[in-house]
């Protein structure tokens, strides 16, 4: 008899889900060369991010802590790729 076993959400944390909502709103992005996430600075990606974040919050976790999550993530990155070199931003 085969057997099923339940599917595991794919985003397993909340740090991932705000990960995963700021980079579909376009508030950042990844480096392509090193993989560092980056700030692209757009407040209007922002906002969209925390009204996903508002309205629809994962499972399990409010909207505030949502939000929170959202904020936490965009205060723990730059603007830019700490390993590119400097001349390369400009």
């Amino acid at each position: 008899m085969l057997m099923f076993r339940e599917r595991r959400p794919a985003i397993r944390t909340l740090r991932g889900w705000a990960i995963s909502v700021l980079n579909e709103a376009g508030a950042i992005r990844e480096c392509g060369e090193h993989g560092w996430m980056q700030d692209r600075g757009d407040p209007h990606a922002h906002e969209r991010a925390f009204d996903v974040a508002r309205q629809n919050p994962p499972e399990g976790y409010s909207p505030e802590a949502a939000a929170v999550a959202i904020a936490e993530v965009l205060e723990s990155i730059g603007d830019t790729c700490p390993e590119c070199p400097a001349e390369e931003l400009a």
